[in-house]
């Protein structure tokens, strides 16, 4: 996956880090963000657990990072068994009501504080729902939900 992507004011391409590839130097201003994308994102990646994706600009480096996983949406994710129904009922065929469906996990997603108010983090969250067109079924990490350009964006989550 390597993208190219322009905004009004950064121009920047998206491509998976290299199984060993250590990034050097990041900050959005999250010590556990910055922990990951610097120390961690091989070794989820070697052990099959998220795989990691940079935003690089060709004068700042990396601007920004998410990592993705596999998922499931399944009954133990909702209120009560009704509210499962009502997420199922709308996007399945009877033939298809399982327990629980495949999704894509927005594990993490920072962007460097040199990249802050370009929109940044909202353009790679459209690049994550085009790339996975097909699956329209996205979960997040706790720490994600509580960030609002998540919620005024295209994800139903």
């Amino acid at each position: 996956m390597n993208e190219n992507i322009n905004t009004a004011e950064l121009a920047y391409s998206v491509r998976r880090l290299d199984k060993l590839e250590i990034v050097k130097e990041f900050d959005c201003g999250d010590a556990d963000l910055n922990d990951f994308i610097l120390n961690e994102s091989p070794l989820y990646r070697k052990e099959l657990l998220a795989v990691s994706y940079v935003a690089e600009n060709q004068e700042k480096g990396i601007i920004g990072y998410f990592s993705l996983a596999n998922d499931r949406v399944s009954l133990s994710d909702f209120e009560n068994k009704t509210a499962f129904n009502r997420f199922r009922r709308h996007r399945f065929v009877n033939e298809k009501r399982l327990k629980s469906y495949p999704a894509v996990k927005i594990c993490r997603l920072g962007i460097d504080l040199s990249a802050k108010g370009f929109r940044v983090g909202s353009e790679l969250l459209y690049f994550i729902k085009s790339y996975f067109r097909h699956c329209p079924r996205f979960c997040v990490n706790r720490k994600l939900e509580d960030s609002s350009f998540i919620l005024e964006s295209c994800f139903q989550i």
